[in-house]
């Protein structure tokens, strides 16, 4: 009997938050104890952001649907529905929608995101 070759994600781990934002992640540290690379699907409602940060991971961002501003190293960067972005550990970089409608994105992180690597500031 061989093991299977795929692992079908259908329960999806809900990151609980208090902002808002919808965080399922379907793979990583908490949803498969994954930790070369972590997948999230997000939903950031208007007018949502974040404090700084400084991740020790790479980050690629792939916005469906909306539009999403992030900063990096002091630089504003729009991205809209249909484009991505990659950012390389160690940038500071701010995420926010201050925009009117809600976005929704795909976020891929090299390796795993982990709390403790994001480096979040008190802003």
């Amino acid at each position: 009997m061989s093991e299977k070759k795929y692992f079908k994600q259908t329960k999806p781990f809900r990151v609980p938050t208090h902002d808002g934002k919808l965080i399922e992640e379907h793979f990583g540290h908490a949803s498969t104890q994954t930790g070369g690379f972590s997948v999230a699907h997000m939903v950031s409602p208007p007018h949502w952001g974040e404090p700084h940060q400084k991740p020790e991971f790479d980050e690629i961002t792939i916005v469906t649907r909306g539009r999403k501003l992030i900063e990096v190293d002091g630089e504003e960067v729009e991205v809209k529905a249909g484009e991505s972005i990659l950012i390389k550990a160690g940038a500071r970089i701010r995420y926010s929608n201050p925009y009117e409608e809600e976005t929704e994105y795909w976020s891929i992180c090299i390796p795993a995101f982990d709390i403790s690597t994001v480096h979040r500031e008190d802003d």
